[in-house]
């Protein structure tokens, strides 16, 4: 049984629920940016401080981790970030409107790290192409992982990837991102001499 989640901060959303109205779940129209597995929500507080003009969605699958979410967004008094627990394909597919994201961000989601598992990755060619539909001209798209084999797989396939221009180039990834937070689980590994692989892209505007 899940532990029931009551904070205000939570937006609660099922499979073949209708889609938020997003101006009305923010009372604005500022821009989207949502971010894939936000964990136990520290990364998340922290953007959405530095960055007030932006509307943040932040999505997880695990209830523990949006409630940990939850108690941090409402400690920090920010308006400006919802929380939803939803697996990212069915939510985006269902809730996000194509060309309404300015940013997408994904921090060290699970690197499956058997080479036999490895196919189960999230971040790969398919899911930024899909991403690619749902943002808008000039989005940001952030991707950060702990785990080596991951970061420069990423960063590899990227260069090619139809429709993005890298922000770190002539860098494929750096170790360091300037104004980009460091969340708690970032710093355990970064604490044990292990290194942050960053990539970041802008969506190109669509030729004429």
């Amino acid at each position: 049984m899940l532990i029931p989640n009551n904070s205000p901060s939570l937006l609660p959303w099922e499979d073949n629920d209708p889609s938020p109205q997003w101006s009305e779940v923010f009372g604005n129209n500022n821009p989207l940016a949502l971010e894939i597995g936000c964990g136990v929500g520290d990364f998340v507080v922290q953007m959405a401080a530095l960055h007030p003009e932006l509307n943040f969605i932040a999505l997880d699958f695990y209830n523990k981790g949006c409630i940990k979410t939850c108690k941090r967004v409402d400690k920090s008094g920010l308006t400006n970030v919802r929380v939803l627990r939803a697996e990212a394909r069915s939510f985006i597919e269902a809730c996000i409107r194509p060309g309404s994201l300015r940013t997408v961000i994904i921090n060290c989601p699970d690197p499956w790290p058997k080479l036999r598992h490895r196919k189960r990755r999230l971040v790969n060619t398919g899911f930024v192409s899909y991403l690619s539909g749902f943002m808008e001209s000039g989005a940001n798209f952030y991707f950060a992982t702990d785990f080596d084999d991951y970061g420069v797989d990423v960063a590899d396939f990227m260069v090619e990837q139809a429709g993005f221009s890298n922000v770190l180039a002539p860098d494929r990834y750096r170790h360091t991102l300037e104004g980009y937070p460091i969340s708690k689980y970032m710093r355990r590994f970064l604490d044990e001499g292990k290194q942050i692989y960053y990539v970041h892209y802008k969506k190109q505007p669509a030729a004429n």
